[in-house]
């Protein structure tokens, strides 16, 4: 893929919230909670020893306890799963289906091979150096999935677009409900 440093600089830098400063409608974290106002931007990298776990129809996709946490400010953690771990005969990739982060690089996306009406996961085959540990990993949306951390559910990230993972040690308001757009 041929990038327009240009182009990649101005959306890097269109960012105004970057973590280092909570806004006033941020919700106070708890004893045992992080606010998403005070993950960074660019993205940081979070090994996750915990188990996580996605199903569909109660059959396991993946199942590992070698996730990466991806925290970006204004996000609940997106948890990506190593393919070693995941079920790959269930997932077929979407042909010419593609999206661009500013951070990460182009991903691709993927569906269930007995039902490709929608992506229900993505990754990054290529990504940039800063985010090269997520190569051979796939994200899940929890939008169209059961997705457990340490076995408890989590919820969806509001909005089609993200797939933030909400467990109850993140507080927000998150990116994605109405009115978020310019986040």
């Amino acid at each position: 893929m041929n990038i327009n440093k240009d182009w990649l600089q101005k959306a890097r830098d269109g960012w105004n919230s970057r973590g280092n400063t909570r806004p006033p409608f941020a919700i106070e974290p708890k004893e045992g909670q992080r606010s998403v106002w005070d993950f960074p931007r660019p993205p940081a990298i979070e090994r996750v020893d915990k188990e996580v776990m996605v199903k569909y129809q109660n059959k396991t996709i993946a199942l590992t306890q070698q996730a990466l946490a991806v925290l970006e400010t204004a996000s609940p953690p997106t948890y990506y799963i190593p393919q070693e771990d995941i079920d790959m005969e269930m997932l077929e990739q979407i042909p010419r289906k593609s999206s661009f982060c500013e951070w990460k690089g182009e991903a691709t996306y993927w569906g269930l091979k007995d039902n490709m009406s929608r992506p229900i996961a993505w990754s990054y085959t290529n990504p940039f150096p800063e985010f090269i540990e997520l190569k051979d990993y796939l994200a899940f949306y929890p939008q169209h999935l059961d997705c457990f951390v340490d076995g408890i559910e989590v919820k969806a990230q509001p909005g089609d677009f993200y797939a933030g993972w909400i467990t109850p040690d993140v507080t927000g308001p998150f990116k994605g409900e109405t009115g978020t757009g310019h986040w």
